[in-house]
């Protein structure tokens, strides 16, 4: 088992991050709000689901920096009511 201060990345890196979530417009003005706040207007968002689809998938590919930066992207996505998981 790895120490909890080793990394399989090595940054700086491009890390794509996929949201899951309801599929309205609260959902995705939360994460661009969250993506925004960690890594400003540097990303694309991908979205995937059909018209009728109840939840929606949204890939954000960044450019992260740090393992910090990465851990507190995730950590706000965990705090919002908007997003139902983030990997």
């Amino acid at each position: 088992m790895s120490g909890a201060g080793e990394s399989l990345l090595t940054f700086p890196t491009e890390l794509p991050i996929k949201v899951f979530g309801r599929n309205d417009p609260e959902f995705r003005a939360a994460v661009v709000e969250i993506i925004e706040k960690h890594y400003g207007k540097a990303y694309t968002l991908t979205e995937v689901a059909s018209k009728q689809a109840a939840y929606v998938s949204l890939t954000i590919t960044v450019r992260a920096e740090s393992r910090a930066q990465v851990d507190a992207v995730y950590q706000d996505f965990v705090a919002s009511e908007q997003v139902l998981m983030a990997l």
